[in-house]
């Protein structure tokens, strides 16, 4: 509304860039609508409707493909897996499947991880023992503890993926 006011004013546009510290170019611009006959709501309406085409589009995925992912998240793959081994292209990367997953596209709980990603530097808390000793303290609790019989040592073998596991007792004293 200022540039058309100073339009209609006859004010230089050099002066109506500086009074209203923009560049001349948007200025021009408007002035050139503002000589065509239309007014500044107009050319408001105008760059609203255009600005609304602006942006990113959402990536659709076809039916066929859709249909590939479902196939493959059910029999136990995970979007990273279907994405890099290239089997059929696929039109998104890995990290765009994952977001479908989370705005619902796709169901998040048929996932192998049942939508539980865990974030970068993700340490598992549980399992951890704060309540054991170690065994110097306890030649300090127990002072004929290398001669006496019933000391026991023990210690865990994790198999691979965490499927099994054995523990180990050893008697100190034999």
């Amino acid at each position: 509304m200022m540039i058309e006011s100073y339009y209609h004013q006859h004010i230089p546009v050099s002066t109506i860039a500086s009074r209203l510290k923009r560049s001349r170019t948007p200025i021009y611009n408007v002035i050139n609508f503002l000589k065509e006959g239309h007014t500044a709501i107009e050319y408001y309406q105008q760059y609203k409707k255009n600005k609304q085409r602006c942006g990113r589009r959402k990536c659709v995925l076809p039916a066929d493909q859709q249909v590939y992912i479902k196939e493959k998240v059910s029999q136990g793959w995970t979007p990273d897996v279907i994405i890099g081994r290239k089997e059929k292209p696929i039109d998104c990367s890995m990290r765009t499947l994952y977001r479908r997953f989370k705005e619902k596209v796709f169901d998040e709980k048929t996932l192998p991880m049942k939508g539980k990603r865990k974030p970068n530097g993700h340490q598992e808390r549980r399992g951890k023992q704060a309540f054991k000793r170690n065994i110097v303290e306890r030649e300090v609790d127990y002072p004929a503890f290398t001669e006496e019989f019933g000391h026991l040592e023990g210690d865990t073998i994790v198999g691979v993926h965490h499927k099994s596991a054995v523990i180990t007792l050893v008697e100190r004293l034999s």
